[in-house]
C-alpha cells in the first residue's frame, strides 16, 4: 500500500496558562493603570488643569474592579516614603505585615532622602482607593475608620489645598457618606456635612458644594425629614457649574420634596430634568428609581404616562407594578387599584412611593366619574354608586359634586330625582388649552438652549505662554485617545 510522501504537520495545542501567572499579570496591569492615574494627577498639578482629575474619577468604576490586597499593597509601598504613618495606617487595613527589612537607622536615613510627605492629591487618591476596596469587600466598619482618618486629614490640611483637590475631595465626601449609610449611621455625619458645606460655599468650591448639598438632601430624605430638606433647598443655591451627574441627583431629590408638598407639576418637571441629565446609555438603576416616582407623580396630575416607557428593556420588569397601577387608574377600577396596592405594597415602600400611591385613590374615582360622564348623558346616582363601588348614593352625589366643582366633568345634578345630567362636550380646540401647551413647549426649548449655551467651555487665554513641544503634544494626544475609549463606558460612576 502506497503511502503519501507529504509530511503531515502536527499543530501543537497551546499550553494552558498558569492561573498564578495570569493573576500576577492582571495585578501588574492594575498597578500600571494606577501609576498612569498618578501621572495624570502630577500633570494636573503642573498645568493647573482640573480636567485630568475628572478623567481619573470617571475611570474610577473600572479601576475599582481591579483592586485587591496585592495591588493596593504594591501601590502604597511604591509611592509612600519608607517611614510614613499614613502608609502604616493604610497597610493596617490590609491585615498584612510590612516587608521592610532595613534597620531603623537605615530606614530613617532613606526617609530623609525622600520627601517627608506625599503630594496631597496623590495621598487623597490612594486613600480613596483603599476606602472603595474596603466597601467592595464588605468590611464596612474598617471603611468607616478609614474614611474618618481621611476626613480628619482633609480638615487639618484644608488651608493648603490647591484647586485641583476640589474634585477629589468631593468624591471623598461621597464615599464618606456612603460608608456611614451602609452601617446605618447617617445622622452622625450631618453636622460634619453642614460645616463643610459652609466652607465650600465660602471658598466657591463648586464640586464640593454640589456634592455636599446632595448628600445632605439624601441624608434628610433617608429619615423622611422633608421639612428640613425643603428648608435647606430653599436657603441654598445649587451651583450652575456643577456636573450633570450632580444636577441629576439634585433634581431627583427636589422632585421627591415637591411631590410630598403636593407640587405635582413642579415635581414632574424636576424628575424629567433629572432623567434627561442622567447618562442616557447607562445608570439604569438611577433612571429606574426616577421613572417610578415620575410615573406616580404623572398619575397624580391626572395624566396617563406614555406606554413606550414601560416597553424599554431596562424598565420593563422594574416598572411592571406601576404599569398595573396605570391600568387601574386609567380604567377607574377601584377593585383593581386596591388589589395592585395590596400585592405590591412591599415594593412601593422600598421605592418610597407608597404615600403618593395612596393619594391616587381619589384620582381613580375621578377617572371613573369622567368615564361615566362620557358614556352616559343621564344616569342615576344609584348606578353611579354601583359602578364606582361606593357605599351609598349620597357618597356618589358628594363625589360627583366635587368633580363638577373641580372642572373634571361638565354636568348637573338633579337632587330631587337623583340623577346626573351630562352637558355637551366642548371642543378643546375652541379653548386656550392648545395655546398653553404650545407655550410650554416653546418655553422648554428656550430654556434648554440657554442651559446649553451656559454649559459651553472655552480654552483659557494662553496666547502669551510658550507652546508645548511637538513630541509632548503627540504623546498627550495619544494618551487622550487611549483613555477616551476606557472612559466611554464609565460615565455613570456614582449612580
Amino acid at each position: 500500500m502506497a503511502t503519501s510522501s507529504k509530511d503531515v504537520e502536527m499543530k501543537e495545542e497551546p499550553a494552558e496558562k498558569d492561573p498564578e501567572q495570569v493573576k500576577k499579570d492582571e495585578n501588574a496591569a492594575a498597578v500600571e493603570r494606577i501609576r498612569g492615574h498618578v501621572r495624570f494627577i502630577e500633570r494636573a498639578i503642573s498645568s493647573k488643569e482640573p480636567r485630568y482629575i475628572s478623567r481619573i474619577l470617571l475611570a474610577l468604576r473600572s479601576t475599582r474592579r481591579t483592586l485587591n490586597h496585592a495591588v493596593l499593597r504594591q501601590v502604597l509601598v511604591t509611592y509612600f516614603p519608607p517611614v510614613s504613618s499614613d502608609k502604616d495606617s493604610l497597610l493596617a487595613f490590609l491585615d498584612e505585615p510590612m516587608d521592610d527589612v532595613a534597620a531603623p537607622t537605615e530606614r530613617a536615613r532613606s526617609a530623609k532622602s525622600t520627601s517627608a510627605a506625599l503630594v496631597p492629591e496623590i495621598n487623597c487618591y490612594l486613600h480613596l482607593l483603599m476606602i472603595i476596596h474596603l466597601i467592595d469587600t464588605e468590611r464596612h466598619q474598617d471603611a468607616v475608620s478609614c474614611a474618618d482618618v481621611l476626613m480628619g486629614k482633609i480638615k487639618r490640611q484644608s488651608a493648603s489645598y490647591r484647586p485641583t483637590m476640589n474634585q477629589l475631595i468631593a468624591k471623598c465626601y461621597f464615599y464618606y457618606a456612603r460608608v456611614y449609610e451602609l452601617v446605618d449611621r447617617l445622622q452622625d455625619i450631618r453636622p460634619f456635612l453642614h460645616a463643610h458645606l459652609r466652607t465650600a460655599t465660602l471658598k466657591h468650591d463648586t464640586d464640593g458644594q454640589a456634592c455636599l448639598l446632595n448628600l445632605l438632601l439624601r441624608n434628610y430624605l433617608h429619615y423622611n425629614l422633608f421639612d428640613q430638606a425643603a428648608k435647606l433647598q430653599s436657603k441654598s443655591d445649587f451651583p450652575e457649574a456643577a456636573s450633570n451627574n450632580e444636577w441629576a441627583r439634585y433634581m431627583y431629590y427636589l422632585g421627591r420634596i415637591q411631590a410630598i408638598q403636593l407640587k405635582y407639576a413642579d415635581a414632574h418637571k424636576s424628575l424629567m430634568q433629572a432623567i434627561r441629565k442622567a447618562p442616557q446609555h447607562c445608570a439604569h438603576g438611577f433612571k429606574q428609581t426616577a421613572y417610578k416616582l415620575a410615573v406616580t407623580v404623572e398619575l397624580l396630575l391626572g395624566d396617563i404616562p406614555d406606554r413606550s416607557i414601560f416597553r424599554e428593556a431596562h424598565l420593563r420588569k422594574p416598572l411592571q407594578p406601576y404599569f398595573r397601577l396605570v391600568q387601574a387608574v386609567q380604567s377607574g377600577d377601584l377593585a383593581m387599584f386596591a388589589a395592585v396596592v395590596s400585592e405590591c405594597d412591599a415594593q412601593f415602600l422600598r421605592d418610597h412611593t407608597h404615600t403618593l400611591i395612596l393619594r391616587l385613590h381619589h384620582n381613580v374615582i375621578k377617572t371613573g366619574v369622567r368615564m361615566i360622564n362620557l358614556s352616559y348623558s343621564k344616569i342615576s346616582l344609584d348606578d353611579v354608586a354601583a359602578k364606582l363601588q361606593l357605599d351609598s348614593p349620597e357618597e356618589a352625589e358628594y363625589i360627583v359634586a366635587k368633580a363638577i366643582k373641580d372642572g373634571v366633568i361638565e354636568a348637573t345634578i338633579d337632587h330631587h330625582d337623583g340623577y346626573v345630567q351630562s352637558k355637551e362636550n366642548v371642543d378643546i380646540y375652541s379653548t386656550q388649552e392648545p395655546q398653553k401647551a404650545f407655550h410650554e413647549r416653546i418655553t422648554f426649548c428656550l430654556e434648554l438652549h440657554n442651559q446649553s449655551v451656559k454649559a459651553m467651555r472655552f480654552p483659557p487665554k494662553s496666547y502669551n505662554k510658550d507652546l508645548e513641544p511637538m513630541e509632548e503634544r503627540r504623546e498627550r494626544e495619544q494618551q487622550d485617545l487611549e483613555y477616551a475609549k476606557e472612559l466611554a463606558e464609565d460615565e455613570e460612576d456614582g449612580f
